[in-house]
Order: structure tokens, then sequence, then C-alpha cells
């Protein structure tokens, strides 16, 4: 299935990268910018606003704060990774806490997936 893009979202995806929570900042310039598989931060994809893309191998990561844990987001964030999952797409989901306190096991993870992406 071909990926749609929504040109209506890419004000929205630039006021996101200029107002990126702690851990996407931190995430971004300590790790992903110069990753070298090239990653994209704020992607708009069919209807939605993704943290980081990586077209490449497919890949988003996303990254949950306490608002993702609620019954309603719960259910949006599953709608979603089922949307993307029908363009090929794996998502892949930290929490803050994760990136805070466990970072470069945060790293090391997408590392692996993205390597186990680019095989197959």
């Amino acid at each position: 299935m071909k990926r749609k893009h929504n040109p209506n979202l890419t004000p929205n995806a630039k006021a996101l990268r200029k107002s990126m929570t702690e851990q996407e900042l931190k995430l971004w310039y300590l790790y992903l910018r110069e990753f070298p598989v090239r990653f994209l931060r704020q992607k708009v994809i069919d209807r939605f606003v993704v943290d980081f893309y990586c077209s490449t191998a497919k890949l988003v990561i996303e990254l949950d704060g306490s608002r993702h844990f609620e019954k309603d987001a719960i259910a949006y964030d599953n709608e979603r990774t089922d949307i993307l999952n029908g363009y090929g797409i794996d998502v892949i989901r930290f929490t803050n806490h994760e990136v805070d306190k466990h970072f470069t096991v945060v790293c090391k993870k997408i590392e692996d997936e993205v390597m186990k992406r680019m095989k197959s």
C-alpha cells in the first residue's frame, strides 16, 4: 500500500519540531541525528505525525509520556500502529522514563531493530 501524505499536517509537524519534549530532544541530538541510517523527526504519515521515522528501515519510533497510558490514548495508539503496519512500517515505543533512565538500552534496541529491518 502506498503511503499517504497529508499536507494539512505539515504546519503541525513543523511546530512539533520546534517544541519537542525533553526526551525527544535527547534521543534526537544524542543519538538519531547522527545515526548511520537517516531518521526524520516529526514526520507526517497518513493522518499522523510520528516522532521519528526511518524510511530505509520502514521504522517509526514513538516516545510515550504519561498521557499515552490513558484508555482513549491506548486505543488511539493501537489504531495508529495498525494503520502504519498496513504501510509496512513497524512501530517501536519507549516511555519517557526509559529514555531518561535507560538511554543506552533504548539506543541499542533502536540499532538492533534498524539492522533487523534492513536485513529483511
